[in-house]
């Protein structure tokens, strides 16, 4: 194995490269021969008896292992530079394995390198790095691919509440690197992950997402960031990235959106995609009694900070597809955003609360 596939963690000034290095891959297509030679360099795996096959391209290109033909787990490829780099995964990573110390709370297993790390890079054939990790394969049904998730959201709810109160007293180690999630990451002139505005909306639909979105924003201005309030979250807490093995256990995987915000945001993120769906009310609902049962009961400002949140995450994802690949999400999903974030703009400037009741 050469020494060119394999660098030191700290990333090299570059330019933003896009992931469509691996537009051309469907689901189930093996990797560039590259990244497959470098992921078997890194982890000490004999070439001849593996196979690295794509799962999905997102923030990420993710990627199914096989050893001998059995799934032993799956490798993340970021693109580089987002969201800080090496530095910033390897920091992803010191979070999560402190999560594990969480009784009760089945979180995926991150995979050291042969030479200790968690976190590599591996350069394609144009030189530039890209940032990868590996975690074990948890076997068993995300519950994105569930009709109705919504008797597993008071375990959700309730593993938020222990993920925050952990983060509350955590010491981050020396050097840890997160970004934030503030309003202007979410939406406005330059979100993280695309204009909502952008998305296939009427004038009038454009209109009724703006006052909406007005609402809501009307109400963050006042909402607190203390201590208390805002800490690190894992933002993505959504069926797709939860687990359920045979005998019903759930594992949460995907930290790759950890980072700063408010910890109500962590409500909001777990309905994305499906807040107008028939069910969302019941998946908010259980969620709330999961997350109370643990922490409390929420006060009637942190339910309407709550719901401003839930809404501008919506308009948030909207954004997402319009520069996403379909396929990120279940067959027809991503059709539904546009004429479903029209409906839940329309509801909660009928009632802030619509989710909740």
């Amino acid at each position: 194995m050469g020494t060119s596939t394999l660098e030191p963690l700290i990333d090299d000034p570059i330019d933003a490269v896009s992931l469509n290095a691996f537009s051309a891959l469907t689901k189930g297509s093996p990797a560039p021969y590259w990244l497959f030679r470098g992921v078997c360099g890194a982890w000490g795996i004999e070439q001849p008896r593996a196979r690295l096959d794509l799962i999905t391209v997102s923030e990420n290109a993710t990627f199914l292992l096989l050893i001998d033909g059995e799934p032993e787990g799956v490798v993340r490829v970021s693109q580089p530079g987002y969201v800080g780099g090496p530095e910033a995964v390897a920091s992803e990573i010191a979070w999560l394995n402190a999560l594990h110390d969480i009784d009760g709370i089945h979180l995926i297993d991150p995979v050291p390198t042969v030479r200790g790390t968690f976190v590599t890079k591996i350069r394609d054939l144009n030189g530039v790095g890209w940032t990868v990790v590996s975690t074990k394969f948890v076997e068993g049904t995300v519950l994105e691919d569930l009709d109705d998730p919504s008797s597993h959201y008071e375990t959700i709810g309730s593993w938020a509440a222990e993920f925050h109160r952990q983060s509350r007293a955590w010491q981050r180690p020396y050097g840890f690197k997160r970004f934030n999630w503030d309003l202007s990451d979410m939406v406005g002139i330059s979100p993280r992950w695309g204009r909502w505005e952008t998305a296939p909306l009427t004038d009038a639909q454009r209109e009724l997402c703006t006052a909406a979105l007005d609402k809501a924003l009307a109400v963050m201005s006042d909402a607190p960031r203390t201590s208390r309030t805002w800490g690190l979250i894992h933002a993505d807490l959504r069926p797709s990235n939860i687990i359920r093995g045979a005998d019903g256990t759930l594992t949460v995987i995907d930290f790759d959106d950890a980072g700063y915000g408010w910890y109500l945001y962590d409500y909001a993120s777990s309905l994305s995609f499906i807040e107008h769906k028939e069910y969302a009310p019941q998946l908010a609902q259980a969620w709330i009694r999961g997350y109370e049962h643990v922490a409390g009961d929420f006060s009637d400002v942190e339910r309407e900070i709550m719901s401003a949140l839930s809404m501008i995450r919506r308009l948030q994802m909207l954004g997402w597809t319009t520069n996403h690949r379909e396929d990120a999400l279940p067959d027809g999903l991503a059709r539904e955003q546009a004429p479903g974030s029209v409906m839940c703009a329309r509801r909660y400037l009928d009632d802030s609360f619509w989710l909740m009741r």
